[in-house]
């Protein structure tokens, strides 16, 4: 039996590893970001048209007009999108602003539980996964 030689594969730089790994992770992190900014976008657009959808909480705190809860909701939405957007670009401010967008995302979710528990919970799990790729990834070029 002849036994031909194994084909060696192309030489790659540690550079070349790192930056796949972040590229991908941003790009994760971006399309969460941009369906927790859809979510938040649809839950902007309830809190607006229609205040039936939600709950009603006589005693809470952090009470709002719901459709003031439905505009934050909204602007928040909207702007996690355009960050979305600057993430697909890889570009730098993108990765900060997309921690803090999120951030805030959370707190709005975690301020409008009584109205809407389980939508608001799942959208601040989403939003914790943004912020745990976009700061796991060290740099892009690295």
């Amino acid at each position: 039996m002849s036994t031909s030689p194994r084909p060696t594969p192309p030489a790659q730089s540690p550079g070349d590893s790192a930056s796949r790994v972040a590229g991908g992770t941003v790009a994760f992190a971006a399309v969460m970001l941009l369906i927790g900014g859809a979510l938040a976008i649809f839950r902007g657009i309830m809190g607006i048209a229609e205040d039936d959808v939600f709950v009603r909480t006589p005693n809470y705190v952090f009470k709002f007009d719901l459709t003031s809860w439905g505009w934050i909701h909204l602007v928040l939405g909207a702007l996690a999108i355009v960050v979305a957007a600057g993430l697909f670009r890889l570009a730098v401010w993108a990765r900060a602003v997309g921690v803090a967008v999120a951030a805030l995302l959370i707190v709005a979710n975690f301020l409008s539980i009584p109205y809407h528990p389980l939508w608001s919970v799942s959208v601040m799990a989403v939003c914790a996964v943004v912020i745990w790729g976009l700061c796991v990834v060290r740099s892009y070029d690295s």
